[in-house]
C-alpha cells in the first residue's frame, strides 16, 4: 500500500528512478509490430532516428550501375515523380525500422514502368504452395491486393529486401527489435528526467507528521494535497519555500547514488542503440569512445562496416529479382567511387 505521502502527492507507484526505470512501461522490447518500432524507436528516440537517417541517407547517396538501358531507367527515376536517390533512401529507411522493405514493379502493356514503394506495415506475408513462392498481401483503406510470383517465368511483381533473422522463414529482424530494451530504458530516462523538471518544485523530502497517532484526518489530509498541488506542483512554482503548519516537519531527502546514476545508464543505452545499427557512436557525438582515432576513421568504419554491405546486397537482389522480367541474367554494381569516405 503506498505511503500516505505518496498519496497526498498523487503517487501510487515507487519514485526511485531505479526503480522507475526498471519498471518500464509497453515499449519496444519484445514487440514485432511496426508501428511501436515507429513511435518508440524514430519518433521518440534521438538516438535511433539519427542512426536511421544516417543508414539511409548514406546508402542512397551511393547510385547503382547497369549495363541495361531500361533497367538503369529503373533505377534512376524509379516512380516517375521521385529520384532514385530519393526512392533508394525510403527503402533503406524502412528496412531499418521494420527489417523488411518492398517495392512493387508496376507493369503496363506486359513492360515494366515503374517501381513503388510499399509499407512493410500494410503488407502481410504468407507460405504458398510448392513453386509459388511466397504470397504478398498488401492492404491499403480497406482494400486488399494480393501478388503471387509466376511460377513457370519465376517472375514476382514484389520486391522483397530483407534482414537476417533465424527465427522467421518469412520476416526480417529489425535492428530496433535487438536493441528494444536500451530503446525502452533511453526513453523511459527522457520520461523520467522531463517529469522532474515540469515537477521542479515538488519538495525533495518528507512530510513528517508529529504527534500522538502520527497522522492526519481526511479534512487535513484533502487539504494539505490541495495546497501542495496548487502552491508547489510545476515548474512555474519552483524554489518556493515550503510553509508547513503545527504538526508538520519536513526532513530533506537527497537521492542515492544508485538513483542518480540513471544518466549513466541512459548514456550506455545510447551507445547500445548505436551499435546494433551498426553507426560508430563517435559519429552521434556520445562521450567515452575512444575506439577510433577521429571522425576520419570512425566515418570509414561506417561506410565500410555498414553502408557498403548493405547497397551491396540490395544491387545483388534487385538483379536477381529484376532478372526474370527482361529475360537475362543482369549485373547491378553500386558505385562506391563516388563517396569519399
Amino acid at each position: 500500500m503506498p505511503h500516505w505521502f505518496d498519496r497526498l502527492l498523487g503517487r501510487e507507484t515507487k519514485t526511485s528512478a531505479s526503480l522507475a526505470l526498471l519498471a518500464l512501461p509497453s515499449g519496444v522490447s519484445g514487440a514485432r509490430d511496426i508501428p511501436s518500432l515507429v513511435r518508440e524507436g524514430y519518433e521518440r528516440n534521438a538516438i535511433a532516428h539519427r542512426c536511421i537517417r544516417l543508414i539511409a541517407e548514406a546508402s542512397a547517396a551511393i547510385s547503382l550501375d547497369t549495363s541495361h538501358a531500361q533497367v538503369q531507367a529503373l533505377l534512376d527515376s524509379p516512380e516517375g515523380s521521385r529520384s532514385g536517390a530519393e526512392f533508394r533512401e525510403a527503402l533503406f529507411g524502412y528496412l531499418m525500422i521494420a527489417g523488411n522493405a518492398y517495392a512493387e514493379l508496376r507493369v503496363l502493356d506486359g513492360e515494366p514502368r515503374a517501381l513503388e514503394l510499399m509499407r512493410p506495415d500494410r503488407m502481410r506475408l504468407r507460405p504458398g504452395k510448392p513453386g509459388q513462392g511466397v504470397i504478398h498481401e498488401y492492404s491499403v483503406g480497406g482494400e486488399r491486393r494480393t501478388f503471387l510470383r509466376d511460377p513457370v517465368s519465376g517472375r514476382s511483381p514484389v520486391f522483397h529486401l530483407r534482414l537476417f533473422n533465424p527465427a522467421d522463414d518469412l520476416y526480417g529482424l529489425s535492428p530496433l527489435t535487438a536493441a528494444g530494451s536500451a530503446l525502452d530504458l533511453h526513453n523511459a530516462g527522457g520520461r523520467w528526467a522531463r517529469a522532474l523538471l515540469e515537477n521542479s518544485a515538488r519538495p525533495s523530502g518528507a512530510l513528517v507528521v508529529s504527534g500522538e497517532e502520527g497522522r492526519l484526518s481526511e479534512d487535513q489530509f484533502s487539504r494539505l494535497k490541495a495546497q501542495l498541488s496548487e502552491n508547489y506542483a510545476g515548474s512555474g512554482n519552483a524554489g518556493r519555500p515550503l510553509l508547513l503548519e503545527g504538526g508538520l516537519d519536513w526532513k530533506p531527502m537527497a537521492l542515492s547514488p544508485a538513483d542518480m546514476d540513471f544518466t549513466g545508464a541512459r548514456r550506455e543505452a545510447a551507445r547500445e542503440i548505436a551499435l546494433a545499427l551498426g553507426v560508430p557512436p563517435l559519429l552521434l557525438g556520445l562521450p567515452g569512445d575512444n575506439t577510433y582515432a577521429n571522425y576520419k576513421e570512425a566515418n570509414r568504419a561506417f561506410q565500410v562496416q555498414t553502408v557498403q554491405p548493405l547497397v551491396r546486397k540490395t544491387a545483388a537482389a534487385l538483379g536477381v529479382w529484376l532478372a526474370p522480367w527482361f529475360g537475362t541474367s543482369l549485373s547491378i554494381t553500386p558505385r562506391f567511387e563516388e563517396i569519399d569516405a
